[in-house]
């Protein structure tokens, strides 16, 4: 893998007027800062429509595009929106993400651009060539249909045309508007990864559509749901309430939903990190009757079967196997098998004293250095969490005598950029060296996540000529 750097930041947080960020000019501009600053890779999160807690780990769709990320400026340049329209979904604040009004008022708004939209066939065309995303679309407008009931208490087959025609016109704005965005970066040197949930929501129109690949009750209620065990992030473990793939139904068809899935991602993004890649090898199984994920138990998954099936179609993409978590030697295995780039975490390498394969001189090319991920705390606020002896350790880790400052965490952040890491990728965040309070995710907590923003004003405090200087001087970029 030919040495490189990148930053990870999700759409949401990108700066703007209308409550959160979105596909226009900002992300454009942010794209130029990458260039500038001599990075390669822009990582994102999951695009797809995010649950009733704004997660995007839990989806209607794998299939599908958060209408939020919508840029409303372009509507209206086009005629699809009004000024009054415009000026009334201003934002009260740049901070964070204003979700209880984008759940509130996004969509009606939307909903008027849909019905001024022209019939010139674009997006019927759309749509034929992305059926599982069509399929969304029905989901999304029969749910609406039957009073927002779970699907398996669905008496009305019919949606009503407007709510339809809503979704479908979302779907194809929002692919329209990342396809614009996704060439603008690749003309300015930036390849964008972007992230596969492993799992997919009950509530989804993936499960709705073909109940029997995943692990249902006789009333098609999940028998079993996904997780972890008690970790470093929760001492009850975390039960994320996803149901669990029925592996053996989708070999029977060489797992083709599968398949569908990374051609859907890789048309998309240049690469993908697939979170929890660790299921793959064996997968934690918690009883859906349970209210914490301390009584699930490990069962193997479809492994190198699924890897063969999905390979061919990930040529000259970049695939990242997420292999975090509770590692076992059979998932190493696997990695090393699959030849995907494992990660490696900064904030993991002094949890236990030992010599962990997350400290920076254990790093292989093959692998894909981060800070810290978006279930970590920020860089700042981990090394100011830690106590005052293993903080020590880690600053003499990176070569420096020194006390807790901003000229500590450059000899951390230059401490990854000389390891041998094909990638490092740092959020953000450690860019700015924000505090804790900006983190994006707590993992285990239900609320209070997902809503950090960037402002335009706080990335040009970022030192590019630093970072740009850094990128050539260790090789990451020409």
């Amino acid at each position: 893998m030919k040495r490189a750097s990148g930053v990870l930041l999700h759409i949401s947080s990108l700066w703007g007027d209308y409550s959160e960020g979105s596909f226009g000019e900002a992300a454009r501009q942010w794209v130029d800062f990458l260039a500038e600053c001599g990075f390669s890779y822009w990582q994102t999160l999951p695009f797809c429509l995010p649950d009733c807690e704004n997660s995007p780990y839990k989806s209607y769709s794998a299939f599908s595009g958060n209408p939020f990320f919508i840029d409303l400026p372009m509507l209206f340049e086009v005629g699809l929106l009004t000024k009054e329209e415009l000026d009334a979904a201003r934002q009260k604040s740049p901070y964070e993400c204003e979700f209880d009004r984008l759940n509130r008022e996004r969509l009606p708004l939307l909903a008027k651009a849909a019905e001024r939209m022209p019939d010139d066939g674009c997006i019927d065309e759309f749509m034929a060539s992305h059926p599982r995303t069509e399929q969304f679309c029905r989901y999304m407008a029969l749910m609406a249909a039957n009073d927002n009931l779970p699907w398996n208490q669905w008496t009305n087959d019919t949606p009503d045309a407007k709510t339809l025609k809503l979704w479908r016109f979302t779907q194809w704005a929002f692919f329209s508007q990342w396809k614009e965005i996704k060439s603008y970066a690749n003309s300015k040197g930036i390849s964008i990864i972007g992230d596969i949930p492993i799992y997919v929501s009950w509530d989804s129109s993936d499960v709705w559509a073909a109940p029997e690949q995943f692990q249902l009750d006789p009333d098609k209620n999940p028998s079993s749901v996904a997780g972890v065990p008690p970790d470093y992030f929760s001492e009850d473990g975390q039960l994320w309430g996803n149901p669990l793939y029925n592996w053996d139904k989708m070999k029977e068809d060489n797992y083709s939903w599968w398949q569908e899935r990374m051609s859907f991602m890789l048309e998309n993004f240049d690469g993908v990190r697939i979170d929890h890649f660790r299921g793959i090898q064996a997968y934690y199984s918690i009883p859906a009757t349970e209210t914490t994920a301390r009584k699930g138990k490990w069962k193997k998954g479809p492994g190198m079967n699924l890897i063969k099936a999905i390979k061919p179609l990930c040529e000259g993409k970049l695939i990242i196997a997420e292999d975090l978590g509770d590692i076992t030697p059979d998932v190493v295995k696997l990695v090393e098998k699959s030849g995907f780039p494992g990660m490696k975490v900064l904030q993991f390498a002094f949890l236990d004293g030992k010599d962990s394969p997350h400290m920076p001189h254990n790093y292989i090319e093959n692998c894909v250095a981060y800070t810290g991920t978006h279930d970590n705390n920020t860089l700042l606020g981990y090394v100011w969490d830690l106590d005052d002896a293993t903080r020590r350790k880690v600053f003499d880790y990176c070569g420096y005598s020194g006390y807790d400052n901003d000229q500590s965490y450059d000899h951390l952040l230059r401490t990854m950029y000389q390891s041998h890491a094909g990638l490092l990728i740092m959020p953000v965040q450690d860019l700015l060296l924000y505090g804790s309070d900006t983190r994006i995710n707590k993992p285990g907590v239900a609320e209070g996540n997902w809503a950090y923003r960037l402002t335009k004003e706080q990335l040009g405090t970022i030192n590019k000529e630093k970072f740009k200087y850094w990128n050539k001087l260790y090789s990451r970029a020409e």
